[in-house]
């Protein structure tokens, strides 16, 4: 960006489920392109620029996202978010609005991102709640999913976790926090009873990767995969994807948090 454009760090919400991801794309609704779309109304202005702390994929949902958005002129923060909001559509909301430095940068500068997954067994649930609500046939042994979702914690090799791809070579991650619990609104409305979360707070994932540990949590919960087998992959030994992806709408981007913000 030109070194006298201004600089804002936005923080905003969405529902995947109506978009093919974040990242801008013809001929398809995204996060971003309706964003782009919205931004050039509301400040009409043509010479500007989003930037986003990172991709979700088509279906996937946030809690609270962050863009950078570059300006040549300035914005009234103070009334921004209201003004934009007022034409984005109902599943999509800015959240808040903050000036940033030259020197910061959304993508090198993230500390840390939250994901969260939101799944269902047992009897399929109300249709009302399949946007952010994966189902999964069976009943499955949640005490050893969550002894498998432990072994996740830490520093391992990732590339049976994940999609192998030409993007990088290095599939080593760090997960430094992980946590399985019952739903908060299970039970409520049209939350079933045996609706779970499972939590993943990393610097960085790679592509697929929280959908395909939650999938093979869920075999490994269902006699699909034994203990010793999930283990074994987290060395980085053998080939392929250890489990197919869970489903996009299960998954939430629940944070991303800064340096030095």
């Amino acid at each position: 960006m030109q070194s006298n454009w201004y600089t804002y760090l936005f923080h905003v919400q969405y529902l995947g489920l109506r978009y093919a991801g974040w990242q801008k794309q013809e001929g398809v609704r995204t996060i971003q392109g309706t964003l782009e779309r919205t931004f050039r109304h509301s400040l009409g202005e043509e010479r500007f620029k989003i930037l986003g702390a990172g991709r979700t994929d088509a279906g996937v949902s946030a809690n609270r996202a962050a863009f950078e958005l570059f300006s040549p002129v300035p914005i009234e923060l103070g009334t921004i978010c209201y003004q934009v909001n007022q034409y984005l559509p109902t599943d999509i909301r800015l959240l808040e609005v903050r000036e940033v430095g030259k020197d910061f940068n959304i993508i090198h500068d993230v500390a840390w991102k939250e994901y969260r997954y939101n799944l269902a067994f047992g009897e399929k649930f109300h249709p009302f709640a399949g946007g952010y609500l994966s189902y999964f046939a069976g009943n499955p042994d949640i005490e050893l999913m969550q002894e498998g979702l432990a072994l996740l914690k830490g520093m391992h090799d990732f590339r049976r976790f994940c999609s192998v791809d030409k993007i990088t070579d290095n599939y080593v991650r760090t997960i430094l926090e992980t946590s399985f619990s019952r739903h908060p609104q299970a039970g409520l409305g049209y939350i079933p009873e045996q609706s779970y979360t499972m939590e993943f707070k990393g610097k960085g994932f790679l592509r697929y990767q929280v959908r395909i540990m939650v999938g093979a949590l869920i075999d490994l919960g269902l006699g699909k995969l034994s203990l010793a087998e999930f283990e074994e992959a987290l060395s980085g030994q053998g080939s392929g994807a250890i489990a197919i992806q869970a489903p996009a709408h299960g998954l939430v981007l629940e944070n991303v948090v800064f340096r030095n913000i």
